[in-house]
């Protein structure tokens, strides 16, 4: 049979339709043929004489329109229909009659026919048209039905339980966040009223406000309770709105929520409101009954409550007084001048500490009469611990000197610890100064900080650092004299006061004993915890005379005892301000650089032994202030976990380290894994593991290219910590190494619990292994330790070339080291990526 193809086919390929006229008379098509010649016409067109070539047509391509003449003299047209259907069930077919044929488009239409004309329009104008027609109603049902079906994939992947109902109310579909929330399996609810899984007690008014709602064409928004299989009842949150056409043509699309926790934390919070209100009154009656009377102010000095006994000792009553300056409401005298006494409120809130009255302190009444009274004042802080207030508590002078020596008490002695704060230690300091003066001898303060107490307070909990806080102060107060002091400074910072020491020996003699006894475990509930402490020691009279000038010094001093590796004691010395200048320095500047990006990295390579190929390489840290020039990391490390910017700047190397991999990457290089170093504090941070992985998806890097490497002190710090940390970390698929392996103090019994890789020899035991044979036999003892635990050896600090014979032939897996490379900047350290250096 022939193939007609209009003219226009080959100058709109891009639009050609695919059309097979099945026709009998070769004249009529002829004149399909002329007619999707025309202009508009952008068909090809196949001819097909009968029903049966027209099949063997079909088996080899189906086209997009079919044009039946339903006269055909070979078949009955509703046979030829089920099989053109059957052979061609997307294509588009369109019946030809002529208009005396007998009527059968009823027929034809329920026979999956798409439309029919007759023969007598079958001109160049209204056969491409009808065409043209038919083509964009199938597109656009073909549309719709993606619709729907893209509308059932996004409830489904809904979170929140949807339910689509017809007009009645009853399920047309569910998707699984409702059947998890009912508790069912699907297709749970389809035939259903969507009320059925309501609470029985619920469902009568729950149904009245929805029929309510949808006679006045509103939405449906209610909560109400529901009963699952399980028996268990949860509450949800219905919402539901009217909808035309789609999955439902004509009803609603409602979703619920499970707000069960919801409404139990309202519950809490009104138990927590109800709590408070009564722990208020509660205070307002405890405060109502006790024999001090209690004044409290505001920021500004005005008066913000008064108890009945201080209405009483005022004679003012609260709700005149409220608001009131306090000058007004408390005025205080000198007894003895008759002059006005310094306000205890605002001293408190200037110097952020209790303050007690000052001597014959008078009260001058509302009514002009004059009362003698003592005590204190506190400041007032905010959850943030900001001063907003004071509160001033005193009483008759009359009155027990029981009392009197009780809150005495209280205002000179730490609350956790029991020892003296810095207000009794800044009065027996003094006190000591004058004696030492007077009989010419000296005096020594220390100045104790707790060496990473802060990683153990918070990852183990604050209650468990409070006890922890409680033996050092009781180990403490063993190692010194009745006649010495030790005080809280507050936080984990210690003073020891030695009121009196012949010579500088002396002093150094009590700090060793307080750093042996301070270095032994702690036992502390279910935790064997190891803390060790700084020392800076300042004298009297050579460091100061004074007792500000001694605790600055002191502390100074304990800076440098810290920066020079811990456990430490060092005496003061004057040089040490300059230092302590630069330290100032260096804070504010490594803040700057911060946020001016004025940080980078460079990358040190390491060298697979067995094949002399690069393996991996390090992420250094680097810095270039614009005053002092390039920083060498020990210079600003320290400052910065002192300052607390060391979690920021870990934060940005992680980030700068994967961005920099990836970038590289993308730009086709071969990159290697990339080791960064980890401080104790970032370990004990519980939100690490989260933030790599959030680095990681930023940047689209492979987990397998970022190493971490923790050294063993951050590890035995606090091991439960430590290796719940790791589990996470190795879970995302990091690699973890210790770092400086055999300078710390790790045990096997602790090394087989860490989810580690690889062991990094520290270089201390490198550069002197070919001389030193125990040296040697240390490193021999960690390569044959990593090959029994399958762990990946690298030696760090190589140098020379025996240095690497000798790690060769004791097997060790990988070398880093001035021998194969210095640092290098990141520009060439991609060079040695490039895959033009293999070639």
């Amino acid at each position: 049979m022939p193939i007609i193809t209009s003219n226009n086919a080959e100058r709109r390929k891009d639009a050609i339709r695919h059309v097979l006229l099945i026709e009998d008379e070769p004249q009529q098509a002829r004149q399909v043929m002329a007619a999707l010649v025309s202009p508009l016409g952008r068909f090809r067109l196949e001819w097909r004489q009968s029903l049966g070539d027209a099949e063997a047509a079909l088996s080899q391509d189906i086209p997009d329109i079919i044009l039946l003449d339903l006269t055909l003299p070979d078949t009955f047209w509703a046979h030829a229909l089920d099989r053109l259907v059957a052979a061609a069930p997307h294509a588009i077919i369109i019946g030809l009659s002529d208009p005396q044929d007998p009527p059968i488009q009823h027929e034809v239409m329920q026979r999956g026919i798409h439309d029919f004309l007759f023969k007598c329009h079958l001109d160049g104008y209204w056969l491409p048209r009808a065409l043209e027609t038919a083509l964009g109603h199938k597109a656009t049902m073909a549309a719709l039905r993606h619709g729907d079906e893209r509308f059932r994939r996004m409830i489904d992947a809904s979170p929140i339980g949807t339910l689509v109902i017809d007009s009645q109310g009853y399920c047309l579909y569910s998707n699984p966040a409702y059947q998890r929330i009912t508790g069912q399996s699907a297709p749970y609810g389809v035939g259903d009223h969507w009320s059925l899984p309501i609470h029985p007690e619920d469902r009568p008014w729950l149904r009245q406000a929805w029929a309510r709602a949808k006679s006045h064409q509103q939405p449906f928004h209610a909560e109400a309770r529901m009963v699952r299989p399980d028996h268990r009842t949860v509450w949800v949150r219905i919402n539901s709105g009217t909808v035309q056409g789609g999955l439902c043509h004509e009803g609603e699309v409602q979703t619920v929520e499970d707000i069960t926790e919801q409404k139990a934390n309202d519950a809490r919070l009104r138990d927590t409101e109800a709590a408070l209100h009564a722990a208020a009154q509660w205070a307002q009656v405890t405060l109502n009954s006790i024999g001090d009377a209690v004044l409290t102010t505001d920021r500004d000095n005005r008066v913000t409550y008064l108890n009945r006994m201080a209405e009483r000792l005022t004679g003012w009553s609260s709700p005149d007084a409220i608001d009131k300056p306090l000058a007004q409401v408390f005025p205080l005298i000198n007894g003895q001048t008759l002059q006005g006494a310094t306000n205890p409120a605002q001293q408190a809130m200037e110097e952020n500490r209790t303050v007690g009255f000052t001597m014959n302190c008078v009260l001058i009444r509302q009514d002009g009469s004059q009362l003698e009274i003592e005590d204190s004042a506190a400041p007032i802080h905010d959850r943030n611990g900001r001063v907003t207030g004071a509160v001033i508590v005193f009483h008759d002078a009359c009155q027990s000197p029981t009392q009197s020596a009780k809150l005495a008490y209280q205002a000179q002695h730490d609350a956790l610890t029991g020892l003296p704060n810095r207000v009794l230690l800044s009065e027996r300091l003094t006190r000591a100064i004058g004696l030492a003066h007077r009989h010419q001898h000296q005096v020594a303060l220390m100045y104790l900080d707790l060496d990473a107490f802060k990683p153990i307070n918070d990852s183990l909990g604050h209650a468990l650092g409070d006890r922890l806080l409680q033996s050092v102060a009781s180990r403490l107060s063993d190692c010194i004299r009745d006649t010495d002091t030790v005080c809280r400074q507050g936080g984990d910072e210690f003073v020891v006061l030695l009121s009196e020491i012949e010579k500088p020996q002396d002093a150094a003699r009590i700090a060793e004993k307080i750093l042996g006894a301070l270095a032994e475990p702690y036992r502390i509930g279910n935790h064997e915890l190891r803390i060790t402490t700084s020392i800076g020691i300042s004298l009297y009279p050579d460091d100061g005379t004074d007792d500000n000038t001694l605790l600055h010094n002191a502390d100074t001093a304990m800076y440098h005892s810290k920066k020079s590796g811990r456990n430490h004691y060092q005496f003061f010395r004057a040089d040490m301000n300059a230092l302590m200048m630069q330290r100032s320095y260096i804070e504010a500047q490594l803040h700057r650089a911060l946020e001016e990006d004025a940080i980078f990295l460079d990358f040190q390579p390491r060298i697979d032994i067995a094949t002399g190929d690069m393996c991996s390489a390090e992420a250094l840290i680097r810095w270039r202030d614009p005053t002092l020039g390039l920083m060498p990391p020990p210079s600003f490390l320290p400052v910065a976990e002192a300052c607390g910017l060391i979690v920021p700047l870990g934060h940005w190397v992680l980030r700068e380290a994967c961005r920099r991999l990836q970038a590289w990457r993308e730009e086709g290089v071969d990159i290697v894994p990339i080791a960064v170093n980890m401080s104790a504090i970032e370990l004990s941070d519980k939100t690490l593991p989260t933030r790599i992985a959030d680095i990681l998806a930023e940047t689209g890097l492979d987990a397998r290219f970022l190493e971490l490497e923790v050294t063993e002190s951050s590890l035995m710090h606090h091991t439960n910590a430590s290796v719940s940390t790791l589990v996470e970390l190795n879970a995302l698929g990091l690699r973890i190494a210790i770092d400086d392996f055999g300078a710390g103090d790790t045990s096997l019994k602790h090394l087989k619990r860490f989810p580690i890789d690889a062991l990094n020899i520290a270089p201390c035991f490198v550069h002197d292994m070919t001389g030193n044979p125990d040296d040697a036999r240390f490193i021999k003892a960690i390569i044959t330790l990593g090959q029994n635990l399958s762990l990946n050896v690298i030696a760090k600090g190589v140098e020379t070339q025996a240095q690497l014979d000798h790690l060769t032939s004791q097997g060790c897996d990988g070398a880093q080291g001035f021998l194969f490379s210095r640092p290098l900047p990141a520009a060439d350290f991609q060079k040695l990526l490039s895959p033009a250096r293999y070639a």
